[in-house]
């Protein structure tokens, strides 16, 4: 059984989950700022970090993305459309509000070009390329544990902004009812922002999702 950290961070308040099982290995979901409230989960629960994984590129998911991947000398990853956000203001979103600094993050070191199943050491995850809020959105769910963490693409109640580059409002939505809605209705979704939800309650509560 998979267990999982949520640490609320940065200015807008972004989820980093982090995922460990039994062994005390980990992977680092989306880790927007604050590294050092991260490490210190890790080192309390004495985790073994594997890798960082990013639902997408905005600045608010990578802030601390470079100062954990040297601390503990492990791969990013994040889908192959937006590889060029990392490094880029405009893309990553930072250069469009005045408050914030201009966000440059190294280049990933894997880059996810297909829905396929990852493994990661003993985790293993399905990925679900969900792009509208940016092109290359992923989710990661791991089925066994009947739980997605699904970055900004859905909400409890809401969806993901589509104003920032190369977000489509029609392909987001066709991406929740393809990818998330589809998943069996109790399975937990993580969202990169709020509570947790599930498919059930976002079809029969989501007013973006009525049809």
């Amino acid at each position: 059984m998979l267990k999982i950290d949520r640490l609320e961070l940065g200015p807008v308040q972004t989820n980093c989950y982090i995922v460990s099982g039994e062994d005390q290995q980990c992977i680092i979901f989306d880790p927007g700022e604050e590294a050092g409230k991260i490490q210190a989960v890790i080192k309390r629960k004495q985790l073994k970090p594997l890798a960082i994984l990013l639902t997408h590129a905005h600045f608010d998911h990578i802030g601390a993305v470079d100062e954990l991947r040297e601390l503990y000398k492990i791969p990013v990853y994040l889908h192959h459309k937006e590889r060029d956000f990392l490094g880029a203001p405009k893309l990553n979103g930072s250069a469009k509000y005045a408050a914030v600094p201009d966000y440059r993050v190294a280049p990933a070191d894997e880059l996810i070009t297909d829905e396929q199943s990852l493994a990661i050491g003993p985790f293993t995850m399905d990925l679900h390329h969900t792009p509208g809020h940016s092109p290359g959105s992923v989710s990661f769910y791991f089925s066994a544990d009947r739980f997605a963490i699904v970055g900004d693409t859905l909400f409890f109640g809401s969806i993901g902004r589509t104003d920032l580059a190369e977000g489509n409002e029609v392909v987001l939505l066709a991406s929740i009812r393809k990818s998330l809605l589809t998943l069996p209705d109790e399975t937990f979704l993580f969202p990169g922002h709020g509570p947790e939800t599930t498919p059930n309650r976002e079809k029969q509560h989501n007013p973006f999702l009525r049809s």
